[in-house]
């Protein structure tokens, strides 16, 4: 296995500009190659962004992607070859074996924050949609008031409605 940081190196290359590394482990991500199951070596990175796995092949690379908000669990385990990682991201188990390179309860740590992080803003984003369109019903039922005995016309009520409603 290469050495962690010159793997490092060529797939910090691959990143989006400005993406930070946080933490990353050498191992062996188990995957499906043309059908068959296959072990590549790699690192697996944890960035301010997103979880990757970066590992060179023969003739290139191969480069995966996972969004934390795509992942729905995490765990590490610790075995006699090393250490392991198993996830599951959009309903694929994912696997990374025998790390023995690199810090990995420091990258379960991170992953984890981040996966939490990013699972309490997606409910804060529900929370306000919700809340807002509470509000928009609320104003409505309020205008249907002031119009029913006449304080404001249909006209300004059917204005205001669409105004509201975003049509």
């Amino acid at each position: 296995m290469a050495k962690l940081p010159k793997i490092l190196e060529e797939a910090k290359k691959h990143l989006e500009p400005g993406e930070q590394v946080l933490e990353a482990v050498l191992g062996a991500y188990e995957t499906k190659l043309m059908g068959k199951d296959t072990v590549m070596n790699g690192v697996l990175i944890a960035t301010d962004r997103r979880l990757v796995f970066y590992g060179k092949k023969l003739m290139g690379y191969n480069l995966e992607v996972f969004p934390y908000e795509n992942i729905s669990s995490f765990e590490m385990g610790k075995g006699i070859l090393g250490y392991s990682l198993n996830f599951y991201a959009s309903n694929n188990k994912v696997s990374v074996k025998w790390i023995n390179q690199g810090d990995v309860k420091k990258l379960t740590e991170i992953v984890k924050e981040k996966i939490r992080k990013k699972k309490y803003e997606q409910g804060q984003g529900k929370v306000q949609a919700n809340t807002s369109t509470d509000d928009v019903v609320e104003q409505l039922k309020k205008l249907s008031e002031l119009k029913d005995p006449g304080i404001i016309t249909e006209e300004e009520f059917t204005a205001k409605k669409k105004q509201l409603l975003g049509i």
